[in-house]
This record gives C-alpha cells, structure tokens and sequence, in this order.
C-alpha cells in the first residue's frame, strides 16, 4: 500500500489530491459539454433550452472552482484540466438531454467514490466538503430525468418539441420545489 504522505503545509493526502482533481476534470468536462449543447440548442432554435444549458454550463464551472478552491485552500495543487473532444453536433433535442443524464449519472458515481474514500482514510474535512457535491448531484440528476421524461410525455411530433423546450425552463422550480420538500420531510 502507498504510503500517504501529509506535511505540515498540507492536509490533504495524495492520493486525495488526485481524486479531486480527476473530479474537477469531470466538472469541466461537464461545463464544456452544456456550453457546447447550448450552442447547438440555438443554432436549431431550442432557446429555452439553449438558455438552461448556458446557466448549467456556468454552473458545473462554479463546481469546478470551488473543488479548485478547496485543494488549493488544503495545501494542494489543483490543475487546470485539459477539455479536448467535446462533442458539438448533435442528431436532435433527446440526445442532448440523454447524453446530459448519462453523463450526470457518471458525475455521481465519481463523487460517491470520491467520499467514499475520505470516509474510509478518516479525512473527515473534505469528507464533509464533499456532502455539498452529493446532495448537489442528487438535485442534477433528477434535474436530467426529468427532461428526458419530458419526451416520452409529450411526444416530439407536431409542437411537441417546441412544447417540450418550454417545459425545460421549468425545471429549475421543479427541482427547487422537489429539493425543499425532501430537506422539509427529513430526506
């Protein structure tokens, strides 16, 4: 087993060090991605959801900063990530918003892992950090199922595209309301 070395400089181990900033590699990834879907969204005319994805877009940049806050603030080094091979053609409106939920699932699992292993070596600083990012994820990645639904609801023939980008800027309220009523019944 590796050796984690923490010095008085720095409270992080590592391997922590690592994690997080294979995380903020992810949350880039992330703003990248919306911001490129946000482009296709009006360029095809999808401005309600062009507008969703730009907001998201800044809000996975938020994420990223402050993981890159946090590793620097614990006597680490966080690293700029390199974001090559953005995708930014897309066949239609449902596979924006199914790559999107993938790609948050994926964002999920990553986060789990990464608490996970500071519960598991006692850092229970970032360990707790971290609790904003799961309950975050939580909110994306309904957030993400419910636009995907939206299809299957509606239907994408005749208005119903134009129908479902209105709906996609509802969302956020749907979301807001879904998680104070989880924080109001203990969940």
């Amino acid at each position: 087993m590796k050796r984690q070395i923490i010095t008085k400089s720095r409270s992080l181990t590592e391997e922590t060090e690592a994690l997080i900033n294979k995380q903020i590699i992810l949350e880039g990834e992330s703003s990248a991605y919306y911001l490129s879907m946000a482009s296709w969204c009006d360029k095809q005319g999808f401005s309600t959801s062009a507008e969703f994805l730009y907001k998201h877009s800044d809000e996975e940049r938020m994420h990223m900063l402050k993981l890159f806050r946090y590793v620097n603030e614990a006597g680490g080094h966080a690293l700029q990530p390199e974001i090559t091979g953005v995708k930014h053609h897309f066949e239609n409106l449902r596979e924006v918003f199914e790559l999107i939920l993938d790609h948050e699932i994926e964002v999920t699992k990553s986060i789990n892992n990464l608490v996970d292993h500071c519960f598991s070596i006692k850092d229970f600083a970032t360990f707790n950090f971290l609790q904003w990012f799961v309950s975050e994820q939580r909110e994306e990645e309904t957030l993400a199922r419910r636009a995907v639904e939206l299809f299957d609801m509606i239907g994408e023939e005749g208005i119903g595209l134009w129908t479902i980008d209105q709906e996609i800027g509802k969302l956020e309220a749907f979301a807001a309301a879904s998680s104070s009523g989880q924080a109001m019944s203990g969940q």
